[in-house]
């Protein structure tokens, strides 16, 4: 076919032949990838149990609470397991390689497993719990979502210091809001916490990258936060201690690890300052 004004040949074929060849390349899911699938979709079986075993059971009048335990423990460990799925996705990619979806993958995943799970978890805490108001555990909510979806968006337009994170990492945060909740304070002290991770997350405090030893050490506490949650959801001795203790550790955690991170970055200034000046001497 020829086009009149340009006397030009138009042959369709070709461009479909390239569209064909350019869309597979960018389709193609790496390893990383699917590891990051895993972490998507253990953020929305975690709003599913949160549903189906606290949020209906509590509308429907059911007074099982053991169902209720066991819901919150799954719904907590299945974002506890994204969490693993986050550390391993970044891990694999750095190892093997990633897809031109990678980053984009791992963002939306991150918004689902530490952004609406948390979220969600606290919005329906607001509505069972006997000390809680519902509209304003609703606003608690919203600011952890939108503190996630900030620090998100942060994340792929800021390049941060060589082994640090600015602003709590999102699963570090989403583990925080839930401990916060599990905790069973009063409602204000509740509240308050779950604003100040939400800050946290959006600040310019510096957390280290979970790599080397520090990764190790943090599958470590996933794992033995896991055996926390199941010793609680099924009522072993001391199960209720062992829990609160655990999410007592993890806020503490949230609060003590970016002190270590001034630390070393205060101690590495001086370092540095003292070798300028012995380059000076003469």
């Amino acid at each position: 076919m020829i086009d009149p004004e340009t006397q030009a040949g138009w042959v369709p074929e070709a461009d479909e032949a390239n569209e064909e060849e350019e869309m597979p390349l960018s389709l193609r899911l790496s390893i990383a990838d699917t590891l990051t699938l895993g972490n998507a979709t253990c953020g929305f079986m975690a709003v599913y149990f949160t549903t189906t075993g606290i949020l209906i059971p509590h509308l429907t009048g059911s007074q099982e609470s053991g169902m209720a335990r066991h819901s919150a423990a799954t719904a907590v460990i299945l974002m506890l397991c994204a969490a693993v799925f986050d550390l391993f996705d970044g891990l694999v990619a750095r190892k093997l390689r990633s897809s031109p979806m990678g980053a984009e993958l791992d963002n939306l995943s991150d918004l689902i497993s530490f952004g609406l799970a948390p979220a969600y978890f606290v919005l329906v805490y607001g509505m069972v719990a006997d000390d809680a108001h519902q509209r304003v555990a609703a606003v608690g909510a919203i600011v952890v979502l939108l503190a996630v979806v900030l620090r998100l968006a942060r994340f792929s337009c800021v390049t941060p210091r060589n082994g640090m994170f600015q602003g709590m990492p999102s699963p570090f945060g989403a583990l925080t809001v839930v401990s916060i909740v599990l905790l069973e304070l009063p409602f204000p002290a509740t509240l308050m916490a779950i604003l100040g991770t939400a800050w946290l997350m959006v600040s310019r405090v510096e957390y280290p990258k979970p790599r080397g030893r520090l990764a190790g050490a943090m599958l470590g506490w996933i794992v033995l936060s896991m055996g926390l949650l199941a010793a609680w959801a099924f009522d072993a001795p001391s199960g209720q201690l062992l829990l609160q203790t655990g999410c007592a550790l993890q806020l503490v955690m949230g609060a003590v690890i970016p002190l270590f991170a001034t630390a070393r970055r205060v101690n590495n200034f001086r370092d540095n300052r003292r070798e300028a000046r012995a380059a000076q001497l003469p």
